[in-house]
């Protein structure tokens, strides 16, 4: 019997969620190469999340680094940053606590809601229950399944004219740590269908346009963020001879895979998988939009945090052919959005205005035809980071949606 309760006991202990009480988030401010070797040395010595730049290979100088760093390091790890002499804050004192600021709702099953962060199960329900209600606009398919066998559902927004009509794609919850974009993906959904007949822009787009969402890309480390562990980041696939689980899905895509700001080692969070479209969320994505590629004329992929929209490249250095119109348009989504609550935006290439990372979904989309490939890193600039409160939801998807459809009516005006 005791035996049975013990039991009991660990299989309870095995499904409680990772805590961070006393963990702590500081952001460093490198001012010279030693300092950049030190935080470079201090990741070796250390399982170090990185939350800006995504790895130690990409600290570089005069560039915030925001560090998450466990509990039983804090000590050690201040006594080496004042030896340092480098800048330094704590931009999170207890990441335990923020967590729990971040929904004090909690995220259990419960109604759907634009102003939560709503788990898998109630995303599902909300995808069958709008577009049954909205029938005229909206049709979903299934464009595959997750390692862990959940159907990613596509939704397709648009008036039905009878004849195929040109599109864009995007999607969201690539990286499932980043809760706020999911949740503009849901939000841009209710906004499409709730003011097309009275937005005259949005009825222009729909009935000339289709738009593909797919709300939730990276469904299974979604989950497991929810369930287990809130500050994972990649797939959840498991690879036989490793026990490290999953890879970065955008760093899994077909642009340079693999080379500049990805890593090889299955461990790491950019890792970029055993080969090109390992990640089966990838390559249903990928043969999805290689399919339409002839009807897909924008690509718009949704992250956090940072504040930016950038385009391609962000594999290479090299400027797009389109360089000077993709930053014109950036730029005129950036003032667009900052028009309603003065959030401050920097438009620019990926590889110079963040950090070079290679594989990523929008760089594989403009090299296979896609010309208006844009990522947006949505709120905030990392006061709170990936534990965006969600008292932010609805500002942030507010002032977003207006940065889609000015992208989304230079591409109708372009057409």
């Amino acid at each position: 019997m005791k035996a049975l309760i013990f039991l009991g006991l660990v299989a309870v202990a095995l499904c409680e969620p990772i805590r961070y009480d006393g963990d702590k988030v500081f952001r460093l401010l490198p001012k010279t190469n030693e300092h950049v070797v030190f935080i470079q040395e201090l990741a070796n010595s250390m399982n170090i999340d990185f939350w800006s730049p995504d790895s130690a290979g990409l600290v570089v100088v005069n560039s915030d680094v925001d560090i998450h760093i466990p509990a039983s390091h804090n000590d050690m790890v201040l006594v080496q940053l004042q030896q340092s002499g480098m800048q330094y804050e704590v931009l999170i004192e207890d990441l335990q606590s923020a967590v729990y600021g971040q929904m004090k709702s909690g995220i259990q099953p419960r109604a759907h809601d634009y102003t939560k962060y709503n788990n898998w199960a109630t995303i599902e329900g909300w995808i069958t229950s709008i577009t049954s209600a909205n029938s005229a606009l909206i049709s979903k398919m299934v464009i595959g399944n997750t390692y862990e066998g959940r159907a990613m559902h596509l939704l397709k927004i648009g008036k039905n004219t009878g004849s195929t009509k040109p599109a864009i794609f995007m999607d969201c919850g690539i990286h499932a740590r980043e809760w706020i974009s999911p949740a503009f993906c849901q939000w841009f959904v209710k906004e499409a269908v709730s003011t097309y007949g009275t937005d005259t822009q949005m009825t222009n787009l729909l009935n000339t346009m289709d738009v593909f969402v797919l709300p939730v890309f990276n469904i299974d480390g979604y989950e497991h963020t929810v369930k287990s562990d809130r500050m994972w980041r990649k797939t959840r696939s498991r690879k036989t001879g490793s026990s490290c689980i999953g890879a970065d899905p955008n760093r899994n895509f077909d642009a340079g895979w693999c080379t500049l700001g990805a890593s090889s080692n299955p461990c790491s969070d950019t890792y970029c998988g055993a080969s090109v479209e390992s990640e089966i969320e990838v390559k249903n994505v990928a043969n999805f939009i290689r399919n339409n590629k002839s009807i897909i004329k924008a690509y718009l992929t949704v992250h956090s945090y940072s504040q930016l929209l950038l385009f391609p490249y962000s594999y290479k250095y090299d400027l797009a052919k389109d360089h000077a119109e993709l930053m014109s348009v950036a730029q005129g989504a950036s003032e667009a959005l900052r028009s309603l609550y003065g959030t401050r935006y920097t438009s620019g290439p990926g590889a110079t205005t963040i950090y070079p990372a290679a594989g990523g979904s929008d760089d594989w989309a403009y090299d296979l035809g896609v010309k208006y490939s844009y990522t947006f890193e949505l709120r905030d600039t990392g006061r709170y980071g990936f534990l965006l409160p969600e008292s932010q939801i609805k500002p942030t998807c507010e002032e977003t949606m207006l940065a889609v459809k000015y992208i989304a009516a230079h591409v109708l005006k372009n057409l």
